[in-house]
């Protein structure tokens, strides 16, 4: 049997990060990954997602570059299925062709073991990986996620696919039927509908981006609408049936149906955490699989055992998992360092994006906090004018008690890149006071923060 200091599960973002940290460090270091070095970000997730949409919104911008005044007549464009061509041409390029020997080679190159194949605990401290026995001092967890695979009957009948089937596909389909309305399945939608896809999208909550602002919910409803986006809000699908020709047929809760060629099944994610023997280690997952740990990321009721990424159920993101995975590294290394997770952004990244962080005011309301709110039209900044863009919103949330911001949640032109104002306020816990007297450069979207923070600061010192 090989004896390392740590054997890591999982090759993802995080595990990437942990092994190659503590490897660099003198630690001898086992990566155990069945798939892909790198997990599903660089190749069939994050970076591939946001390739498409940028190529959907450099065709959107195109059509538009008369009103932009870059031209002084509209310019002509190739047909949709050429033009998706050469986005999946460019899309398969940034994702190295989903091929992981370059991110592989880099992780042995820090001087970790990298070991091919699943890897299950048999016993207290030691690991098979496919009949290789891997004794370790410490485990860490960094198994990821998977798709949801909802219980939809016919669903398995049909032309379907995931999320990382379509970031892959080469071809544009004629129609597709996006089930979820998260931030994958808005993504998706918009990508193929601005290539001229008929793409219908039904999400069984009221809304699209879940649990966010509803306001800003709303606009980005208005968004996928304008881009020809057929929202069915509040649906369930019922049940699928295959048509003669290769097609879905989809029966809605609205009593409706809807042909498809594609199914697109974007109903959210489950943490990997079976298949693991964690049971010999006497750790329990929670109803959603996740693996719960402690704010070092130690897992819960299990010493030597670590946890980071999504197979926590904490943040679901890639940042997360790289936050996470700077806490593990430096506690193995004998720190006491604890994660912090009140300040972690969300972003759909649509065209405009929506991004959040923290907390809305009706989930602060649930935990007892005095919370209160003030939003701020994009269409009133002056940039706006100038980007020639369709507007957006901001609404920021503050604890009156502690006079801090707590919340804040924006759709508009990169709102993904100026709401880290926010994320830094609330973690730093900089008094409204403060952020009351931060100067903005003019014009940004950055200026649509000092109305509201201004209101904000007005109700607290009225308290």
């Amino acid at each position: 049997m090989e004896s390392f200091d740590v054997v890591v599960l999982g090759a993802g973002s995080a595990g990437e990060a942990i092994s190659t940290g503590l490897a660099g460090r003198g630690r001898r270091v086992a990566l155990v990954e069945s798939l892909r070095v790198g997990g599903e970000c660089p190749y069939v997730a994050c970076m591939p997602s946001k390739s498409l949409l940028r190529s959907a919104q450099a065709r959107s911008e195109a059509r538009e570059l008369r009103e932009l005044g870059g031209a002084s007549v509209a310019p002509a464009l190739d047909g949709d299925d050429e033009a998706f061509r050469r986005a999946v041409q460019r899309r398969d390029a940034i994702a190295e062709g989903r091929d992981d020997r370059a991110a592989a080679a880099g992780v042995e190159a820090a001087g970790v073991v990298l070991v091919r194949g699943h890897g299950k605990v048999v016993r207290p401290g030691v690991v098979d990986v496919d009949g290789r026995e891997l004794g370790y001092a410490d485990l860490v967890l960094a198994t990821g996620s998977r798709p949801n695979a909802p219980d939809v009957p016919g669903l398995d009948s049909v032309p379907t696919w995931t999320s990382d089937e379509a970031l892959s596909a080469p071809e544009r389909p004629g129609s597709l039927l996006v089930m979820g309305g998260g931030a994958v399945g808005c993504e998706l939608a918009q990508v193929h509908a601005r290539f001229g896809v008929r793409t219908t999208l039904v999400q069984a909550g009221p809304q699209v981006a879940g649990k966010e602002e509803p306001s800003i919910a709303a606009l980005l409803a208005q968004v996928l609408r304008d881009d020809g986006v057929d929202l069915r809000l509040g649906t369930q699908v019922h049940r699928a049936e295959p048509t003669g020709d290769g097609r879905a047929t989809v029966h809605l809760s609205d009593g409706t149906r809807v042909t498809a060629e594609r199914v697109l099944v974007a109903v959210g994610r489950t943490p990997s955490s079976d298949g693991l023997g964690l049971e010999v280690l006497g750790i329990a997952t929670s109803d959603t699989g996740a693996v719960e740990v402690d704010d070092h990321c130690r897992v819960l009721g299990a010493r030597g055992i670590w946890a980071a990424g999504d197979v926590t159920g904490a943040a679901p993101y890639t940042h997360t998992a790289n936050y996470q995975a700077r806490v593990v590294v430096e506690n193995l290394l004998g720190g006491d360092r604890r994660a912090d997770l009140r300040a972690i952004p969300r972003a759909v990244y649509t065209d405009p994006a929506v991004a959040s962080v923290g907390m809305a005011e009706e989930q602060a309301r649930e935990q007892g906090i005095d919370a209160v709110t003030a939003a701020m039209d994009l269409g009133e900044v002056a940039r706006t004018s100038t980007e020639g863009a369709g507007g957006g919103r901001l609404v920021l949330t503050a604890d009156r008690k502690r006079g801090v911001l707590i919340g804040a949640a924006a759709i508009g032109p990169r709102a993904d890149e100026w709401l880290s104002e926010a994320t830094l306020a609330i973690r730093a816990e900089i008094p409204l006071s403060v952020l009351t007297d931060v100067v903005h450069p003019f014009p940004t979207f950055g200026e649509a923060y000092e109305p509201p923070l201004r209101e904000l600061a007005a109700r607290v010192a009225a308290r």
